[in-house]
């Protein structure tokens, strides 16, 4: 298994992720992960429109939860373009999160059982088993455009530039 150190901290101490790191060119790698009813959702279920992949640490954080609502917020004015929340949160955990900030226009996603996306993508801490926070914009054809891995855990990704990488796909 592939160990990245020195990319990212968590509150200023660095964390080793683990996983494969992508690329803007690659082509997406495939992963399972779990709805909030607990259903396997791969990324062909998110069919053939632009994504926007938010990957945050645990909704149940201020940062974190901040960056699920505006992308929720967002979502209301893209065109062809899906928006998916992954964390390691429970599946139930996550739902009862939508329902408490009514979010409704993000698919939100569980890792915890395999950490399928987070391996695949290199997104997981090795030393909490939390997903580091980032954005990963994929085209139609599931190629790689645009990938932040934010360098601070408890910092805010780069909303506009995902954005901005996103509409130019649609």
């Amino acid at each position: 298994m592939n160990r990245r150190n020195n990319l990212v901290t968590m509150k200023g101490d660095p964390v080793t992720l683990l996983g494969d790191e992508v690329k803007p060119g690659d082509k997406a790698p495939d992963f399972t992960v779990l709805t909030g009813d607990s259903e396997s959702y791969s990324l062909k279920d998110a069919g053939n429109q632009v994504k926007i992949i938010s990957v945050v640490p645990s909704l149940d954080t201020g940062v974190c939860e901040m960056q699920t609502i505006r992308f929720n917020q967002e979502a209301q004015n893209l065109k062809d373009t899906v928006i998916l929340t992954i964390s390691v949160d429970l599946p139930f955990a996550q739902q009862r999160f939508c329902s408490a900030h009514s979010i409704g226009n993000v698919v939100t996603l569980s890792d915890h059982k395999d950490l399928s996306f987070g391996l695949n993508y290199g997104f997981v801490m090795e030393e909490s088993r939390l997903l580091s926070r980032g954005i990963v914009v994929l085209d139609r054809d599931n190629n790689v455009r645009y990938v932040e891995y934010v360098k601070e855990v408890t910092d805010h990704p780069d909303y506009e530039r995902a954005l901005q990488e996103a509409a130019k796909l649609v």
